[in-house]
Parts: C-alpha cells; structure tokens; sequence
C-alpha cells in the first residue's frame, strides 16, 4: 500500500449507540463484541463498556484518520487494543489512545501493521 496520511489532530469525541440493525448483525455474526477493560480510551470509552467492531470494514480500504479501531498489540500476540488512528503510512497505522496518560499504543510500540487490525469500531452495544 502506499498510503499516507497527515495526522488526524482531533481524536473522536463521540461514538454512536447501537440500532436494532446492528444486534441484528452482531447475530449474524457480521459484528463482533470487545469489551473495553483500562483507562487509555477515557472520556470516551469506559471501563466495562462494550463496544461493536465490524471484523470486514477494512477488507477493500485502508482505516483512515480519526477510526476507532480494535487491533492485536504487535509485541504480545493475541492481546487486544482499541485505538484512534492517529496516521496512515505504506507499512501499518499510528495508533493512540485518547488519555494518553495511561495509554499504551504506538508512541511506545511503533507502527502497528496491516494484519494487526482486527476491525473498525461501530457503536456501543447494546
């Protein structure tokens, strides 16, 4: 890929709530559940919320600046993270938490690469 983007400079404020449309798809397993656990994504995301992720968004585009997105830590496999896309570059995504006081994200990590995303962020469910 060669994309690039310059930084998103506005981190998402809102995140919508779920419809009946979207249950429907988390049934027909066209959405998956993650549950938010620390305090990286506050205000916005707390603790024990949970939230949709569309496992699909990204099959036939890049995530762009400013998604939430669920992606798998690239220094300890199998352990999940959701993140605002901060930059778009050739190799992966610049992932940041919105409190970044307590965020591990890609100020430590470096670039988190394509495979690594797991989905884009939808709607609080339910």
């Amino acid at each position: 890929m060669s994309h690039s983007f310059e930084p998103f400079s506005s981190p998402p404020l809102l995140l919508r709530d779920s419809h009946l449309a979207d249950v429907g798809l988390w049934l027909l397993r066209r959405r998956r559940r993650f549950r938010i656990v620390g305090d990286s994504m506050q205000p916005l995301l707390a603790p024990g919320t949970e939230v949709l992720i569309n496992p699909f968004a990204y099959r036939h585009h890049p995530p762009v600046p400013g998604d939430l997105v669920v992606a798998y830590h690239p220094r300890q496999p199998g352990l999940r993270l959701i993140k605002w896309v901060v930059r778009i570059e050739a190799e992966g995504c610049f992932l940041q938490g919105l409190n970044t006081a307590a965020s591990t994200d890609s100020r430590e990590f470096g670039l988190v690469p394509w495979e690594g995303i797991v989905g884009q962020v939808v709607c609080r469910f339910p």
